[in-house]
């Protein structure tokens, strides 16, 4: 008979996998602007929101703030580093107006990451006080990160069409939520049930959209951007973390 512990440690595993299907999904964005040496218009907000949830979550499931969670630190140590790759890719080959735009952000990161780890470690003295700070800030980051995609699914209700709404993302996006709402529940965690069922439930009205307008959608012409890597000038649903 499988355990408890042993089914969460499975599930946890297979969302891993797709975790980082997703996370390492824009590398031909990033393959295309090292062969061009030049970011363009490519916006790098995502990759930073990105990064900062990594950090928050990888804090989060170390054993003195959430014991039992070492999972949520593998998948998420893995989206920093290629969120990290993805950051230098853009400040090698960005204008230096856009470097420092970005590095005001990444600083501003970092600096608040740093604040939070230095107040949970000296004022919160239990596993309990931890998670619950921890916990509500990445519930907070990872909500905002998941509904994201809310402006992918407006667009494609205002246009009747999915051209820009790529399905295996949407399908992916979904099955992730899955995966880490599964976990959170076999052994209840309200910080990783609530960004990730948000997430299983756009993923689901994003399949529902694709079916709906699939036979509207005009496929003659090819999209001109990326969706892993939004410009500045558009609105994309952007890469998601795991949890």
């Amino acid at each position: 008979m499988v355990t408890a512990n042993a089914a969460r440690n499975i599930v946890g595993i297979i969302g891993n996998v797709i975790s980082f299907g997703l996370f390492i999904s824009p590398a031909p964005t990033f393959y295309k602007i090292w062969k061009k040496r030049d970011v363009e218009e490519f916006s790098p907000i995502p990759y930073l929101a990105t990064l900062l949830n990594c950090m928050l979550w990888v804090f989060y499931g170390l054993p003195f703030v959430t014991p039992n969670s070492f999972l949520v630190v593998t998948i998420n140590g893995a989206g920093l580093v290629l969120e990290g790759i993805y950051l230098s890719m853009y400040f090698a080959f960005s204008t230096k107006k856009q470097r420092l735009k970005a590095l005001k952000i990444l600083l501003g990161e970092l600096a608040f990451v740093a604040l939070v780890v230095t107040l949970v470690l000296t004022l919160a003295h239990t596993h309990k006080k931890r998670t619950l700070i921890v916990g509500v800030l990445c519930v907070i980051f990872g909500t905002c990160m998941y509904a994201s995609p809310l402006s992918v699914m407006r667009m494609v209700i205002r246009t009747k069409s999915v051209k820009y709404m790529p399905f295996y993302l949407s399908l992916a996006n979904f099955l992730n939520g899955v995966c880490w709402t599964a976990y959170a529940l076999i052994r209840f965690d309200i910080f990783i049930t609530i960004p990730n069922g948000l997430g299983a439930l756009f993923g689901a009205v994003q399949l529902i959209l694709y079916g709906c307008y699939y036979s509207s959608t005009n496929w003659d012409d090819e999209p001109t951007s990326e969706m892993q890597l939004p410009t500045t000038k558009s609105t994309s649903n952007g890469p998601h973390g795991s949890v």
